[in-house]
């Protein structure tokens, strides 16, 4: 069995696209295919030691879900399916896209609460990622002077992601015993 689990919620399929382009670069053995939360059960996401975990921020702030006018559930209704899933020992990194110039107010606001949730449950949190670069307003997710985790704007910084990507996944390498 892989030992990071790869879990996302999505709209528009970009944060799909994310989950899929950090699974090619590992084999099977170190991290399972990407799942979206909406396909998921706590059961999932329970058995990784380590967590990578993926979403975008909708609307005002808002998790992907029915409440944002997705299509499908996502991570607003699958959360609530976690409370009693205990995070302690797991080490969890957390990725969001968002647009910083359409919603420069709540630019990636969705992160902290993924951030909050398994902090709250024990987990612990890596992947901080540094507010440099871009052109917001205000972003819940920024603590002590940085994102929770890597900051994605395909919509207005789509030529960065590769390499914000690839600096990231460096940057959790030894947090998540990966040789990269």
């Amino acid at each position: 069995m892989a030992r990071i689990g790869l879990f996302f919620g999505s709209n528009t399929g970009k944060t799909r696209k994310v989950a899929k382009m950090i699974k090619k670069r590992f084999d099977d053995a170190t991290m399972a295919d990407p799942l979206n939360v909406n396909r998921a059960t706590p059961e999932d996401l329970a058995q990784y030691p380590f967590l990578i975990l993926g979403t975008p921020t909708l609307g005002e702030g808002l998790l992907p879900g029915l409440s944002a006018d997705c299509e499908n559930e996502s991570w607003e209704e699958f959360l609530p399916k976690l409370q009693d899933v205990d995070f302690s020992g797991k080490t969890v990194a957390i990725y969001g896209l968002g647009d910083q110039i359409g919603y420069a107010e709540e630019f990636l606001d969705a992160m902290i609460v993924l951030y909050d949730f398994v902090i709250e449950r024990g987990a612990k949190v890596v992947g901080a990622w540094p507010t440099e670069g871009y052109e917001f307003s205000h972003s819940e997710a920024v603590v002590d002077g940085q994102f929770v985790g890597l900051a994605l704007d395909l919509d207005n910084q789509s030529g960065l992601t590769e390499q914000r990507l690839e600096a990231w996944l460096q940057s959790i390498a030894a947090d998540f015993d990966l040789a990269l």
